[in-house]
């Protein structure tokens, strides 16, 4: 049913494909020394153009590399300086939470039980501007 495709020997041979590629580790070859010397010299060539594009390949990446870490840098700097800002803001906080629980307990010593509905008072007029917020969104 299928047929296997076949490549032409032209294509099957690989010095056509490639040229003729330099003997291994310098061992003897059964090429003509002289025609083996040119081809060693545009194998070398073809060579040191493969690593001058890889070379300028991995100058790229590498910048693109350094780029990053200099923006994860940069974020890392923004974001610590607004986690100070906030830890300001929530110490800040805390501190006139704190005075206006004193205060309220004060208050609630003094006025006996009506503190129970100023409190509950509170409670649902807080309530109510989550619920506002809430269904504003």
């Amino acid at each position: 049913m299928s047929q296997r495709f076949r490549a032409p020997n032209s294509l099957r041979d690989r010095s056509s494909l490639l040229g003729v590629t330099p003997p291994a580790s310098g061992r003897s070859s059964p090429y003509d020394h002289h025609h083996s010397e040119f081809s060693g010299h545009r194998y070398v060539d073809d060579l040191e153009g493969q690593n001058d594009e890889h070379l300028e390949g991995l100058s790229a990446k590498v910048k693109l590399l350094k780029d990053i870490t200099i923006g994860i840098g940069n974020e890392v700097r923004e974001s610590t300086v607004q986690l100070s800002q906030m830890n300001d803001a929530f110490a800040e906080t805390s501190g006139i939470l704190a005075g206006t629980f004193r205060r309220m307990n004060n208050m609630a010593e003094r006025q006996g039980c009506r503190w129970l509905w100023y409190i509950l008072f509170l409670v649902l007029v807080f309530w109510f501007f989550i619920v506002v917020w809430w269904f504003r969104r």
